[in-house]
Formats: C-alpha cells, structure tokens, sequence
C-alpha cells in the first residue's frame, strides 16, 4: 500500500497494491497495521456503501460533537472527493483538498475527524463505500454548502449544475459554520 500526504498533510491518498491476471484481480483494501502507520491509530466501527447518479453532489458533511474519521474508496464508477479542514487551531484551517476516485485507479482517501467531507459523481454512476470512525448521528451532523465562496472549491462540473439533497442546499456558509 502506497501512501501518500495531501497538500493538507493529515488526508492521506491510499493506493493499493493490485495483482492481476486475465483471470481479475486482487488487492488488499486494509490492514491495521499499515493504516495506524500512515494515517494514526483508529478504530473503525461503521461500513456504509451509496450509490449515486452522475452529477449528484454530497456535502459537505461532518458531524460536531461525534466527529468521524472516513477512508473512503469507489467500487464503480469516478467521483472528485473533498475534505475541508474544520479544524479551527489548524494551519490548514479552512482550506480543502480533492482527489479522483475510480475503480480504475482504486485508490483511497483517509479523511480523519475534524473534516468536512463531500463527493462529485463524474461518471454515469458510482458506488462509494467508507469506513468511519464514529456512529452516524443525523442530529448532530453540520452540513456545508457545496459552492461556499469563502471555500471556492474546484469541483469539476464541466458547465452543469450539480444535483443536490434539500438539506445540502439549504447548507450553511462556511463562515457561520462551527468548528473543532
């Protein structure tokens, strides 16, 4: 597994080793020992999988008092993911950084606790699953708007306009938004 530290040094790209033939493939998808090494000693007590048409946006999301750490993969399909730092004592307070995910390239991203986090489907459809550190707990869940322009995110939406829950699009401005 390759590791490797975003321009936010706390979201960390996976790429997996992958072994294959004319037969398919394998790949680890997680060790422990290897994630505790890059990423920091977590615990995992969640898995979710969604399904998503090309051009749904989700998030931004996080939740305040119950923050969960993501790792975070696409089984089919593409997205652009994003982690805005939440963390108001950070250096990166406030800034984001966004990774591909594909089934092609099979890499993953660890989101850690203290971040806002949201995807872009850009192909016709995409399966996303995640692992997370803590319990979902909608009441406690804060969420982003998506084209905040304190954040100015640089989602890849190639002149269309993005379709959006209700609850995303009455997301907050990041300026009012809480904090770590």
């Amino acid at each position: 597994m390759n590791a490797e530290k975003l321009a936010i040094p706390d979201v960390v790209l996976m790429t997996p080793k992958v072994f294959g033939d004319e037969r398919g493939f394998f790949m680890e998808t997680f060790r422990q020992e290897l994630f505790n090494e890059h990423c920091g000693d977590q615990q995992f007590v969640q898995d979710n999988h969604s399904r998503s048409e090309q051009h749904i946006l989700r998030g931004l999301h996080y939740q305040l008092k119950q923050p969960q750490g993501k790792l975070v993969r696409v089984i089919r399909g593409e997205v652009f993911d994003v982690a805005v730092d939440m963390r108001r004592h950070s250096d990166t307070y406030g800034k984001w950084v966004g990774a591909f995910l594909s089934e092609d390239n099979r890499q993953m991203l660890w989101v850690p606790p203290g971040f806002a986090h949201g995807f872009f489907v850009t192909s016709d459809q995409a399966e996303f699953v995640y692992k997370c550190t803590d319990y979902y707990a909608p009441g406690d869940e804060v969420s982003i708007r998506w084209d905040d322009e304190t954040l100015s995110i640089g989602w890849p939406l190639s002149g269309c306009t993005p379709r959006v829950s209700d609850k995303d699009a009455r997301g907050m401005a990041f300026i009012d938004a809480p904090g770590y």
